[in-house]
C-alpha cells in the first residue's frame, strides 16, 4: 500500500503545485480546497499526513487539526504565510506533527514530511512494541493460553462482579495426568506439543465470556463467570471427554491417550480468592485418589 498525502488549501495555484512535487516525489497525493472537503477525504480514505493551511474558508486549519487528532490516525503538518499572527506552539499544541512557513519551498516540505513520516513509523513501531510486551507479560509463551499472573488479576475482577451482582462463578482447576511419566518416555519437546494440544482442547470446550490460563507446569485453571458448580460440572466433563478420546502421536506409530483430573468449585460469598481456589484445588486431589481421569465438585457448606 502507498503512501497517501492529502494538501488542503483553498489556493488552487499552491495546491496544485504541491500536489504535482509530491507525486513527482513518489507518495500518492490528494487534494481538498477545504476542511470540509478534506473530512469527506478522510471518511473514505486512509491517509498518513495531511499538510494543511491554517485560514481556509469556514473551519480553520488548526481546526481541521484537531479534529483530525480526535478522529483520524493522520499525523498533520501546518503551513501559514502569516508567521507573525500563529506560531510553532499553537500549531503543536492543536496535535500538528510539524508547521511551516508559507511561502513554502518544496524541497523543505519534502524534507519535512519525510520526518514526519519517519516518526510516525517509529511510533508505530513502538506501540506494536509496547504491545506485544504486555501481551507477554499476561500470556503463556508456550501454549498462548493467560498466564498465572492474568489468571490472579482476571478472578479478582470477576470476585467483584459477583460481589456487586451475585451471578455465580465457578472455577476448574486441572492437572494432566501423569505427565512426567509421559515427559520422561518421549522427551520435553513432545511433552510442550501436548501441552499445546491439551489449551487448545480445552480452548474449544468454553464459552466467549469463560478464560482458560496455565496455571503452571501441568496445571490449567479456567474461570467460568455466570455459571453454577452443576453447569461447571458439564464443561469439566466436556474438556475431560474431549481429551479422554484424543489420541497423541509422540512417536511414528505410536499413540498415546492422556487424561487430565479436574476440580471444580463455586465462590462462597465473602470468601478469600485463596479460598476459592484452594477448594479447587482440593477438589482437583480428590480426582486424582479416586484414580485419575474424574471431575470432582466441592461445593461450600453454606451453599449446599
Amino acid at each position: 500500500m502507498g503512501t497517501n498525502i492529502l494538501i488542503v488549501d483553498d489556493e488552487v495555484g499552491v495546491r496544485d503545485s504541491m500536489n504535482e512535487f509530491i507525486e513527482l516525489s513518489g507518495f500518492d497525493s490528494f487534494v481538498a480546497e477545504s476542511a470540509e472537503k478534506a473530512i469527506e477525504l478522510l471518511k473514505t480514505g486512509d491517509f498518513q499526513v495531511v499538510i494543511t493551511d491554517i485560514m481556509l474558508p469556514e473551519m480553520s486549519g488548526f481546526e481541521l487539526t484537531s479534529l483530525i487528532k480526535k478522529e483520524y490516525d493522520s499525523d498533520v503538518i501546518v503551513m501559514t504565510g502569516y508567521s507573525d499572527d500563529y506560531s510553532y506552539e499553537e500549531a503543536i499544541n492543536v496535535g500538528a506533527s510539524d508547521f511551516i512557513i508559507k511561502p513554502v519551498r518544496l524541497e523543505e516540505l519534502l524534507l519535512r514530511l519525510k520526518r514526519v513520516l519517519k516518526e510516525r513509523d517509529l511510533s508505530q513501531e513502538r506501540g506494536r512494541m509496547m504491545e506485544k510486551l504486555q501481551k507477554l507479560a499476561v500470556t503463556d509463551g508456550l501454549t498462548k493460553l493467560h498466564n498465572s499472573r492474568s489468571f490472579y488479576s482476571q478472578l479478582e475482577v470477576e470476585v467483584n462482579r459477583f460481589n456487586r451482582y451475585k451471578h455465580p462463578l465457578a472455577l476448574l482447576l486441572m492437572d494432566i495426568d501423569r505427565f512426567k511419566d509421559y515427559n520422561d518416555s518421549y522427551g520435553h519437546i513432545e511433552g510442550d506439543k501436548a501441552l499445546v494440544k491439551i489449551s487448545q482442547v480445552i480452548k474449544s470446550c468454553l464459552r466467549k465470556l469463560d478464560s482458560a490460563y496455565r496455571y503452571g507446569g501441568e496445571e490449567f485453571t479456567v474461570i467460568l463467570p455466570e455459571t453454577s458448580c452443576k453447569e461447571a460440572q458439564f464443561v469439566a466433563q466436556r474438556i475431560r471427554t474431549v481429551l479422554d478420546t484424543d489420541k497423541f502421536k509422540p512417536q511414528p506409530g505410536k499413540e498415546v491417550n492422556i487424561t487430565i483430573s479436574i476440580g471444580v468449585t463455586q465462590y462462597c460469598p465473602q470468601e478469600e480468592l485463596s479460598e476459592f481456589i484452594q477448594r479447587a484445588d482440593k477438589a482437583m486431589y480428590i480426582s486424582k485418589q479416586k484414580g485419575r481421569n474424574k471431575v470432582t465438585a466441592l461445593i461450600p457448606e453454606e451453599m449446599s
